[in-house]
């Protein structure tokens, strides 16, 4: 047996002497830490951010600075909310969870979010006064949905504001700073509902079990299914209208067949409306990165 695999034995590292094993631990501890960090949704949203600057022009700095800003400030949104939700996901059973699964405890996770956030702020300004403070905004009202908002009737107020600040961010950061244009803004904070929803939804009946009463586990899972694709054509539709000429009207009427469609097939088969709103929102991503250089 290796000497690393030896309980109680010590090795010398270059940092001094440590408990033997030590380097599976911290492997296990940091995959522990990357799949309570929601690593779906983190990475989606900060490749989705960087794509966005560079579409507008943003030089190879910038765009880095864009990375580690929506990456830190998406890293302790996650982290975040399982720290907040570890009691909750524990009653409920959910074993995919690593704080559930004990991979890694609450107060690790916490600490974790604390420091990402921690970074997230000079990275933010690091782009821009302006644009940093937007950013910060946003990650501070995912932070309030974790703590306070998600069990409220307004819980789709901190996706809508966190998505509305992202192409702000990228555009009061490009030289000049110009406004964020408008329609973008709000098609993103539309794309934010409907992520709201569409997260929300598979957990809506061990949710209300829990005690959980925001918007959507108000409204009830059939009514969800429905309403889902709703702001996301929504989105297309604005971004559409943006200039985007024949593709916009091509990513309507795409947009438009697989929501109707996706409800209607959803009476007979609970998850199509879901795999509808994801295509109706893969749309929107590519019409908000097709339309990049007009985020000003």
């Amino acid at each position: 047996m290796d000497a690393i695999d030896q309980p109680g034995s010590i090795v010398r590292t270059p940092l001094g002497e440590a408990p033997a094993g030590w380097p599976r631990r911290v492997a296990r501890l940091l995959g522990a830490l990357l799949g309570a960090c929601h690593p779906g949704p983190t990475a989606a949203v900060t490749l989705l951010v960087t794509g966005l600057a560079v579409a507008a022009g943003q030089d190879a700095p910038g765009c880095l600075l864009v990375t580690a800003a929506v990456l830190t400030g998406q890293l302790s949104v996650g982290w975040s909310n399982d720290a907040v939700d570890a009691a909750r996901d524990t009653a409920a059973g959910r074993r995919a969870k690593p704080v559930v699964d004990g991979a890694v405890g609450a107060r690790t996770v916490r600490a974790a979010a604390v420091t990402a956030l921690v970074l997230c702020v000079p990275l933010s300004l690091a782009y821009g006064a302006l644009a940093g403070v937007v950013h910060l905004v946003g990650v501070t009202a995912a932070w309030l949905y974790n703590v306070r908002l998600k069990s409220t009737v307004l819980s789709w107020l901190p996706y809508a504001i966190g998505f509305a600040s992202l192409p702000a961010f990228v555009t009061l950061g490009l030289p000049g700073q110009p406004r964020p244009a408008w329609w973008i803004v709000t098609a993103a904070a539309l794309v934010g509902v409907g992520a709201h929803l569409g997260n929300v939804l598979p957990d809506i009946e061990a949710d209300l079990a829990l005690g959980v009463r925001g918007w959507p586990q108000r409204l009830g899972p059939a009514a969800v299914r429905l309403l889902l694709p709703a702001p996301l054509v929504a989105a297309t539709v604005l971004l559409a209208l943006g200039g985007a000429g024949v593709v916009g009207a091509v990513a309507v009427a795409v947009a438009l067949i697989t929501a109707v469609g996706g409800s209607l097939l959803g009476r007979r088969r609970p998850k199509v409306p879901f795999l509808a709103a994801i295509v109706v929102a893969g749309v929107d991503v590519a019409l908000l990165l097709w339309r990049g250089a007009a985020l000003g």
